[in-house]
């Protein structure tokens, strides 16, 4: 079963890391966030974050689609061209998890 964190669960590690307060960890984890969602939320159209030994952030445009079909209706419908998110890891990132499973448990 797939476990879930939370942003709560992302400020009490940070406070736990910095030996901040909790309260105080979750406006800096709050701050952080919005500050990603605000820089991605203004590209026009790509955007780039990279962040150091963590990965890179994404937006990146798609091509329209003139013939995407409705799986529903199989009507032939346009599919304009959008914004996506996207997420690299990091080479830190990426050696951690090539970690063979059996090796973690």
């Amino acid at each position: 079963m797939k476990k879930t964190i939370t942003k709560k669960d992302v400020a009490k590690r940070t406070a736990k890391h910095t030996g901040e307060k909790i309260y105080l960890a979750e406006k800096i984890v709050d701050g952080v966030f919005t500050s990603l969602r605000e820089f991605m939320a203004e590209a026009k159209p790509e955007v780039r974050i990279e962040i150091r030994d963590f990965g890179v952030f994404e937006v990146k445009t798609t091509k329209p689609k003139p013939k995407a079909r409705n799986p529903k209706t199989g009507e032939i419908i346009y599919v304009p061209a959008r914004r996506k998110t996207h997420f690299k890891a990091g080479k830190l990132l990426k050696d951690v998890l090539k970690t063979p499973l059996d090796e973690i448990v």
